[in-house]
């Protein structure tokens, strides 16, 4: 019998870790699920954010570590260095490493790849953990992390999961899973404190959203959320002018923004809770801009779709539409169903438009996009020089 994520956090309680945060990977959902359980646990928008919170949490005595996977590393490197190396506080981070071990998604490789590397020039220790086996190593790295005050890369491949017993929750908000004797009950407290936004309930999932908006997206340059949003955007309304994001979680809205700038075109983003809530900053950026041409459909379905429906805090206590007026849009409009949607899509815009589409969790089965990345670049470059 496997039990990978329970022996590891075993260890991890065995060493006194007692404060954990993360950022969800589809390769380690269940590992999440298990831990938000066993810990004092807090989901967080953006890796770096979690670099400081941990470091407040060293402050004030606690043992912390971090979930993420290799990407989030990139966003962490400058606080590491700059405030957990610099003020000599521990920090334990597992990394789910992608772009190595059976990756589907080619945006993974380049990072996955140079991980060791970049962490070996920042001055950051690192073991690698290839099977369940290796958790062994684990045991014997972690009490250094906290007895000296350093800051430990564990890089886990998605091979030490494989055949674990412990299984997969299917759904957002199943909690951890029977088998592995663990109850769910990280985050009930907080999230009953929170001021869930007014709004009709939401009727459609993200799939059926595009379709229903796809006919107004015609002839204009469609910046889509990575993952199953751009794979759906392709199986339903695939042109020239889409520019898929297949990495870069938080950039949708960014390079919208930067295209609109740019352009006299007129640009739509389809971005999600998950995204916005990563990078919310750049609502602020665009607020200032205030480009006539740009559109933000926000698909909120309260969870992260292209990596096991974890919930994001859209889907307990932050209305995006709130957010986006808090940063200065004056165009700002939510919506549930589909002709309140269809209604706002026929509808002149008049500037700088917020759309806050709420949703319901899941993802249409839709191939992957059989377009490379080059030419996804190429045919949208083309279209904005006409």
């Amino acid at each position: 019998m496997s039990r990978p994520e329970e022996e590891l956090l075993g260890i991890l309680k065995k060493h006194g870790v007692d404060f954990t945060a993360s950022l969800p990977c589809e390769k380690i959902k269940t590992l999440l699920e298990m831990a938000a359980a066993s810990f004092h646990h807090l989901p967080l928008t953006r890796e770096e954010e979690g670099v400081g919170i941990c470091a407040g949490a060293a402050l004030a005595g606690r043992r912390p570590a971090m979930f993420v996977q290799s990407s989030g590393i990139g966003n962490m490197i400058n606080a590491l260095l700059s405030l957990t190396q610099f003020y000599e506080l521990p920090l334990a981070i597992f990394v789910s490493q992608r772009g190595i071990y059976k990756e589907k998604i080619e945006a993974q490789f380049p990072m996955g790849k140079r991980l060791p590397a970049m962490l070996i020039s920042a001055g950051i220790t690192y073991t690698e953990i290839h099977t369940p086996g290796n958790l062994t190593v684990v045991d014997r790295e972690l009490p250094q992390v906290y007895e000296k005050n350093r800051v430990h890369a564990f890089l886990m491949s998605p091979a030490v999961w494989e055949g674990s017993d412990c299984g997969s929750p299917d759904s957002i908000g199943t909690g951890l899973l029977a088998d592995c004797g663990l109850k769910n009950s990280a985050t009930t407290d907080s999230r009953e404190s929170c001021i869930v936004h007014p709004a009709s309930p939401p009727v459609f999932t993200r799939y059926e959203i595009i379709k229903f908006i796809a006919p107004y997206l015609e002839g204009k340059v469609v910046v889509s959320n990575l993952g199953w949003p751009s794979k759906e955007l392709y199986a339903i309304k695939h042109q020239p002018s889409n520019f898929y994001m297949l990495g870069s979680m938080g950039m949708a809205t960014p390079i919208g923004l930067g295209i609109a700038l740019t352009s006299k075109k007129e640009v739509v983003v389809i971005d999600g809770d998950g995204s916005l809530l990563m990078n919310p900053g750049t609502l602020a950026t665009a607020a200032f801009a205030s480009p006539r041409n740009l559109t933000i459909i926000a698909i909120d379905n309260g969870a992260y779709g292209s990596t096991g429906n974890q919930p994001t805090l859209a889907a307990s206590c932050v209305d995006l539409e709130q957010v986006a007026q808090g940063f200065g849009f004056k165009n700002t409009v939510k919506v549930a169903g589909e002709q309140e949607l269809i209604e706002v899509m026929k509808r002149p815009r008049e500037g700088l438009t917020f759309i806050h589409v709420l949703a319901v969790p899941g993802n249409k089965d839709v191939p992957n996009i059989p377009v490379h990345h080059l030419e996804i670049k190429k045919q949208v470059q083309e279209f904005l020089r006409k």
